[in-house]
């Protein structure tokens, strides 16, 4: 189950702005520094969520993507593993201004490294809808989507990440789910890799006896930090076992 296209050829050649919390620094395509961050003139609400901008290019999409997501707020579906709540807000790539309703849909592996609709995959025994750690949510008044789901695992030659689109103008359907729109970023969120050794160690993550890729030998994470979708996790209690609240901040061109 070796997640490696587009893994030297990211898809399209669109850009997106990926930054963690309120801060990062505005990069022009192509430079090779940054150049003086800016604060953008917009509303309070864009100025909360993405106080200074950052470009980066899109990620692959990978093998698992399956049409039809649910639009629901947990995806967990009663799946073992440490709780992950994720705080993903959605702004405008030249302005920085919150974009509300955008669809922000995300899917990942089990603890166990399969992913719902190729389980068998990672070499697994089980359950398989697939639906489970698949959906997303509509963005709300200030660009915020709130997705419950659980620390991903992992499986052959990839590091631990969560794979992750954003659409607007989507049409929500009668059987929980949505269609058209315009698909404006795909890309991939991951997790310092002190968090996730220390994730390993606890069940059902230790029972996954696959060899772990770490950050620094995937071959599409580019050591970029927030840029490159590095997000920023904060402990919901004293332990690991309490699990982590994830944030980034994903800025989109908008035609």
């Amino acid at each position: 189950m070796t997640d490696t296209s587009g893994a030297t050829n990211p898809i399209g050649r669109r850009t997106v702005l990926i930054a963690t919390g309120t801060t990062a620094a505005v990069l022009a395509v192509g430079a090779a520094a940054p150049e003086a961050p800016t604060t953008p003139t917009t509303t309070p609400a864009a100025a909360t969520a993405a106080a200074v901008c950052t470009l980066t290019k899109e990620m692959t999409e990978g093998p698992y993507y399956l049409d039809g997501a649910l639009v629901r707020a947990d995806v967990t579906e009663g799946k073992a593993g440490l709780p992950l709540k994720l705080a993903l807000t959605v702004v405008n790539d030249s302005t920085c201004a919150v974009i509300p309703n955008a669809l922000v849909e995300i899917w990942h592996c089990d603890a166990l490294g399969e992913y719902s609709g190729y389980v068998g995959n990672n070499g697994h025994s089980e359950a398989d809808d697939g639906t489970f750690l698949r959906g997303g949510v509509l963005t709300n008044s200030a660009g915020l989507a709130n997705i419950t789901t659980i620390y991903p695992g992992w499986y052959r030659g990839r590091c631990v990440h969560i794979h992750v689109k954003v659409h607007t103008g989507v049409t929500l359907t009668s059987d929980g789910s949505f269609t058209g729109g315009q698909e404006l970023h795909t890309g991939q969120l991951f997790i310092d890799e002190t968090i996730t050794s220390a994730v390993a160690k606890i069940s059902p993550y230790s029972t996954n006896t696959v060899t772990r890729t770490t950050l620094a030998q995937d071959s599409i994470y580019d050591d970029g930090g927030a840029a490159s979708g590095l997000m920023t996790l904060t402990a919901l209690g004293s332990s690991t076992s309490s699990g982590y609240t994830g944030t980034l901040t994903l800025g989109v061109q908008q035609s």
